[in-house]
């Protein structure tokens, strides 16, 4: 096997999902992977240091065979800040410049680029998004959806759209406007990049889409830049977000079409509705796939790994259980399980994307898996949104060919089942329990008392978890302090190691 390309990333941000997650898929192939030092990254809404991500690009990039890039977080210091900053357009289009010194440098360097199309958050965060969201974020959310309509459906949705710009201050509009103008701009200057060979791929992500909004009005207008240019062999626009880095290390690290078998948790899960996408399931599990380099077998038995997808009956719900739209008879999950089981007893690679619910597993599907050998599973995901767990789980099932260190992998894999299961779907709800009245969006001075929580109610779980299912294979477990990686409880941090156990055999 040709040897792997050492690998650049400069991830969104510091999370574990956007740059542990990457890192450890990367880890696990043996491919080296190097990320700038930490004051270069975005920290929360704190942006990164985009001059300082110049120097170590520059410093970096001639002794690499692969660049996977942010593009907020090279021009607007972050996923997050990138919705937050006032930097100037001409700024943020020389601070891309950079990719072009370093495509001269060394023109053998592969660069995947991926940037992501300003979001209407759903909630009134004014943390991730400017401050006066969280006043005034339900009538931008109706702003963005009335234009939207008006502008596919003309004179019938006029009333509505004066309405709904009226409901806003005139300031406040223009700010949000002109932000999502700034950062449309850097992407169509992206796609002039890939149109002229500076990068091998581009990604263009919705994050925490809706069917109508301005992001929809968004992809539209880079869908048509992109037929002028002629590039959609090496462009995808679809949702998704925080998943993308391990998407596109994937294609990356195992260039070449990857066949895959799609089995859904019901017969007619690929018409499953989510809430945090444009399309039905069927249809994002498609442009995952693609982005990824990966496309849909025709049977079982030609795959290269199988997409074991666990859908709602008929639509994803925030709580569980959901008996409306979730847990229906459109599904049945013990022959689900039956069919993971006999995968497994075959020999086959598979990985499982949970996206019943967004923000964590299904509990009842948890349980149910819990008879089966977990261990042997290629990959695991069931984290935030569909998206963010679909390309997740494909990398997973791409790159499980590649494998060189055991450890590394069972080590990403095992990190997926404490996140996205024990934290996401159990513990994270009993901490909220535990404090008086949490905000979603920043603790306080509850932050203390709510890492204490976490670590007294889920340490004992994550070594019941390893005990059960990934204890005799040779190998150790190592765990650190978990702790929340920003002031709230939507993202946990479980820092473990997994290592090949080196105890003496007794004489």
């Amino acid at each position: 096997m040709a040897a792997l390309p050492s690998v650049l990333l400069i991830p969104p941000d510091t999370r574990p999902h956007t740059l542990e997650l990457p890192a450890s898929l990367a880890r696990m192939t043996g491919a080296t992977v190097r990320i700038p030092p930490a004051g270069a990254l975005p920290d929360f809404f704190t942006p990164g240091d985009t001059d300082g991500l110049r120097t170590w690009l520059l410093r970096e990039a001639p002794g690499a065979g692969v660049l996977i890039v942010c593009l907020e977080t090279l021009c607007l210091g972050g996923m997050i800040p990138a919705r937050r900053v006032s930097d100037d357009l001409p700024r943020v289009l020389d601070r891309l410049t950079v990719l072009q010194d370093v495509k001269r440098l060394n023109p053998e360097l592969q660069i995947f680029a991926f940037g992501v199309i300003v979001r209407v958050a759903h909630d009134n965060d004014p943390h991730e998004e400017k401050p006066y969201y969280g006043q005034w974020g339900r009538e931008l959310r109706a702003y963005s959806t009335a234009f939207d309509r008006h502008a596919r459906h003309g004179a019938a949705e006029q009333e509505a759209l004066q309405a709904a710009r009226a409901a806003v201050p005139e300031e406040v509009l223009s700010d949000w406007l002109g932000t999502r103008e700034r950062n449309r701009a850097l992407h169509l200057a992206a796609l002039d990049l890939l149109a002229g060979g500076v990068l091998a791929h581009l990604c263009l992500t919705l994050d925490d889409t809706t069917p109508y909004g301005l992001a929809a009005f968004d992809r539209r207008m880079l869908e048509a830049r992109a037929d002028e240019l002629q590039v959609w062999s090496r462009l995808d626009i679809y949702p998704g977000a925080d998943e993308v880095p391990c998407t596109l290390l994937a294609r990356a690290l195992r260039p070449g079409a990857v066949r895959v078998w799609v089995n859904y948790s019901g017969l007619e899960g690929a018409g499953a509705e989510l809430l945090y996408e444009d399309r039905p399931a069927g249809e994002l599990v498609r442009a995952h796939l693609r982005a990824a380099g990966c496309v849909l077998a025709h049977s079982p038995a030609e795959a290269d790994f199988v997409l074991a997808v666990n859908t709602p009956g008929t639509r994803q719900a925030h709580w569980q259980p959901d008996h409306a739209t979730v847990d229906t008879p459109h599904r049945h999950l013990p022959a689900f399980v039956d069919g993971l089981r006999a995968s497994l007893d075959a020999g086959q690679t598979v990985s499982l994307a949970d996206l019943a619910y967004p923000n964590g597993a299904e509990r009842r599907l948890w349980q149910l898996l819990q008879p089966l050998p977990l261990e042997q599973l290629a990959g695991y995901s069931a984290w935030n949104t569909a998206g963010n767990t679909l390309g997740s789980a494909i990398a997973f099932g791409k790159l499980a060919p590649l494998v060189t260190d055991r450890a590394a992998q069972t080590g990403a894999l095992f990190a997926r089942m404490v996140d996205d299961a024990l934290y996401q779907a159990f513990v994270r709800s009993e901490v909220r329990e535990r404090l008086q009245n949490p905000s979603p969006f920043d603790l306080g001075d509850q932050r203390e008392a709510a890492e204490a929580h976490l670590r007294a109610l889920i340490a004992p779980r994550i070594h019941a978890l390893w005990e059960q299912h990934f204890a005799g294979q040779g190998l150790t477990l190592d765990l650190g302090q978990p702790h929340l990686a920003w002031p709230r409880l939507f993202t946990g941090v479980f820092p473990l190691s997994v290592q090949p156990d080196r105890t003496p055999a007794p004489t």
